[in-house]
This record gives structure tokens, C-alpha cells and sequence, in this order.
């Protein structure tokens, strides 16, 4: 299935110049979001993945079937002061300024294997941390999982060393 038929672009969204990569519509249609999910749980069951974790909000539209369907648990990546127990957290760089990301500090255990999903490879500042989280607590990131990629964004240079599925480029 060509799934890139399915992404809608949206012109000049946020903001002008940007072309928007919409996956709401593969989202919104269940043989196109279930084939997407699939690809990515058959690269999930080759890395003998124990636990998957996302960050939010998009990260948690592609782990939780992925983790579901492995029958394994889901770990959510949050802002900071949105998970309610006590938290790790590291801090990253954004284009203007910094932002904070937590996890459970009983999420993860030493030596589980991790697959980290998200919608979107951009500059991979998000990934990034979120791969600091998880190793931080002893996990091994033994794969990470985008719907798309933006090669133009060189994203996959942060996460050199670690294997990466995406399902399109752009």
C-alpha cells in the first residue's frame, strides 16, 4: 500500500512556508491506519520489544495499537506536570528555547527492550530525549518507529546508532 497517497499537506501550516504532513487522514480510515500499524508491529515483533513508549500526543496514536497488538505494555512521555507519580525528566532544545520531558521513574525496567513511536522524524530533538528517559532507567532502545520522515530535517543524524523504521519520506 503506498501510504503516502493517504497524507494529506496543508499549506502554510502553523505558520507560512510549512507543508504540513496531515496523517489524520490515514488515521481516519481503518484498513490504511490498521495497514501502518501492522508494518510497524511486524518491526516491533523482529526486535523482541518488551514494552513501547511515545511521546505525546501523536506518539501515543501509534504505540498504544502497536503495543496492544504485541500484547505488551505503553509507556507515555509527557510535558512536564502532566504525570501525576514521581517522574525522571531531561530537559532539550527547541528552535526557540527549551522544554522538559518526563517519564514514570518506575517505567521502565534494567534491560527491557524498548521500541520508542512517533508520528514524525523532523530534527529529532523530541526522540532524542525521549531515548535519554528510557536509558536512564536501564532500558535498551532496541528500535524506534515513525509513520514519516523529513530527510530534509537530517533528524536521523541525532539518532545515529539506532535502528529506525520509517514507513515514508518526505
Amino acid at each position: 500500500m503506498d501510504l503516502k497517497q493517504y497524507v494529506t499537506i496543508v499549506p502554510d501550516f502553523p505558520k507560512p512556508g510549512i507543508q504540513f504532513k496531515d496523517i489524520t487522514t490515514i488515521m481516519d480510515k481503518g484498513e490504511v491506519y490498521k495497514y501502518a500499524t501492522d508494518q510497524i508491529v511486524n518491526y516491533a515483533r523482529e526486535k523482541q520489544i518488551d514494552v513501547v513508549v511515545g511521546p505525546e500526543a501523536r506518539g501515543f496514536i501509534i504505540g498504544c495499537p502497536v503495543a496492544y497488538a504485541l500484547g505488551v505494555g505503553f509507556v507515555p512521555v509527557r510535558k512536564e506536570g502532566k504525570l501525576p507519580r514521581e517522574v525522571i525528566r531531561v530537559e532539550y532544545g527547541l528552535e526557540y528555547g527549551k522544554d522538559v520531558l518526563t517519564m514514570h521513574k518506575d517505567a521502565i525496567k534494567p534491560g527491557q527492550r524498548v521500541l520508542i513511536t512517533d508520528d514524525l522524524l523532523a530534527t529529532g530533538g523530541t526522540i532524542e530525549a525521549t531515548i535519554k528517559l528510557v536509558e536512564q532507567l536501564g532500558g535498551v532502545v532496541a528500535g524506534i518507529a515513525f509513520l514519516i520522515e523529513l530527510t530534509y530535517l537530517e533528524g536521523r543524524e541525532k539518532l545515529k546508532g539506532y535502528d529506525i523504521l520509517t514507513l515514508m519520506q518526505f
